[in-house]
């Protein structure tokens, strides 16, 4: 099956569809979104943590691997004497997880294109 671009491209198979693998992981996907769909410029750890429901250690891996790829940004500092891990969306990840998710709509879209006639192209109903 062959698809579009979003930007009007040459049409390519759809196995030759690019979806990033750092951003592939569940937990870094949702991190991602996360940031990106957040009304302020940077997040705590801890709100990370509580709001996401991953645990201290995992949180910090997920972000290594999201800092390693330049996806996000961590800034440690003080606040009113208490220590303050802030983490913010790099331009890079915001460029990222925009393109992730345009090849999962492609692949939706052409997916839901290629389903049989009388199928509705959704889930099976539940019994």
């Amino acid at each position: 099956m062959n698809v579009r671009g979003s930007s009007g491209r040459k049409e390519r198979p759809l196995s030759e569809l690019e979806l990033d693998r750092v951003i592939h992981e569940r937990a870094r996907l949702v991190l991602l979104t996360y940031l990106a769909s957040s009304d302020h410029a940077e997040t705590s750890f801890t709100e990370l943590r509580d709001k996401l429901g991953l645990t201290a250690g995992n949180l910090s891996v997920q972000l290594r691997t999201l800092e390693e790829a330049g996806y996000v940004k961590i800034e440690k500092r003080f606040v009113g004497n208490k220590p303050f891990t802030g983490v913010r969306l790099a331009v890079k990840g915001e460029k990222a997880i925009t393109a992730y998710l345009e090849n999962l709509e492609v692949i939706l879209t052409a997916l839901r294109g290629a389903a049989p006639a009388g199928s509705s192209g959704g889930t099976p109903a539940a019994k």
